[in-house]
């Protein structure tokens, strides 16, 4: 999902601004780019939460010292340097993105998941500005760079990210509420219950559905795309329907992972769409 993603964002940004498909070296070394600024992030967020894993996963490779929290600081550095060194060299307005959705996440991860239940819409904005980070490497918005300007696809696939990404931080807040309640962290799920987070996790995926439709309509997609948004986005509300009938850790962690193969299907048929939108004549758009 965290290649899908940045490789749908950057196809979609030269597809929606100049009508062609990305030339490959940007488009590879965006993708990567952003891989490893996601992949820093969740290296740098497990070294906070080692105390909580310790009590619900304590497998995992720092909480059982497979690895050493200096080593993973390193290694979360090293990947922060190298998505740096992309954005910079692709458009300093992906640069400043990138920054900026970092230190929101280390916020996050550092502190706000310790002391607010509300500390789930920073992880939202931050995988939020994430995408939006790819699009102006590939498409600058003309602020720090030359460019066509920023489109209203960039926008509305952030907000799409930003307001599901709402819930999958709480459906896997939900699956870790007994550690979370063990050592004190007050996440959504302890505060408030997991019956009112599913009732969340059900109106953020109702509002990310009707904002994948958007985003179609905003960039000139085509029906394959249309197709997978409305059948995939009715089946993972459905999903959640279901997590709200059942509001349980488990069905949580479920509705969890279901999400992530929303995703892949949204973005791997977004893929397919714009290959065709780009290089096939004949294959239509459905909104012009």
């Amino acid at each position: 999902m965290d290649i899908a993603l940045p490789g749908a964002a950057a196809l979609l940004a030269v597809y929606a601004t100049a009508g062609t498909l990305p030339a490959a070296f940007p488009f590879a070394i965006a993708t990567l780019g952003a891989y490893f600024a996601i992949t820093s992030s969740y290296v740098y967020n497990d070294c906070c939460d080692v105390d909580v894993d310790a009590v619900g996963m304590p497998g995992r490779p720092l909480p059982s010292s497979q690895v050493s929290r200096s080593a993973a600081l390193a290694y979360s550095a090293l990947l922060f340097a190298l998505a740096a060194a992309v954005a910079f060299y692709l458009n300093p307005e992906a640069l400043v993105a990138l920054i900026a959705a970092t230190l929101i996440m280390a916020v996050y991860s550092k502190a706000a998941k310790r002391t607010t239940p509300f500390s789930w819409a920073l992880v939202g904005l931050s995988f939020g500005i994430v995408p939006v980070g790819v699009w102006l490497a590939m498409a600058p918005a003309g602020f720090l760079k030359e460019g066509p300007g920023l489109h209203e696809g960039a926008i509305i696939l952030g907000a799409m990210i930003c307001i599901t990404d709402w819930g999958f931080t709480n459906c896997d807040a939900s699956r870790d509420v007994d550690g979370d309640r063990r050592e004190g962290i007050p996440t959504f799920p302890v505060t408030y219950g997991i019956p009112l987070t599913a009732k969340l996790v059900a109106a953020a995926w109702v509002v990310g559905v009707i904002l994948s439709i958007a985003l179609g309509v905003a960039t000139g997609l085509g029906p394959i795309y249309f197709a997978a948004a409305l059948a995939a986005g009715g089946w993972m509300i459905a999903q959640t329907v279901g997590f709200v009938r059942t509001p349980t850790a488990e069905r949580g962690e479920r509705t969890f992972y279901q999400g992530a193969n929303y995703r892949a299907v949204l973005f791997a048929a977004l893929i397919v769409d714009v290959l065709l939108r780009a290089t096939v004549a004949g294959y239509p758009g459905v909104v012009g």
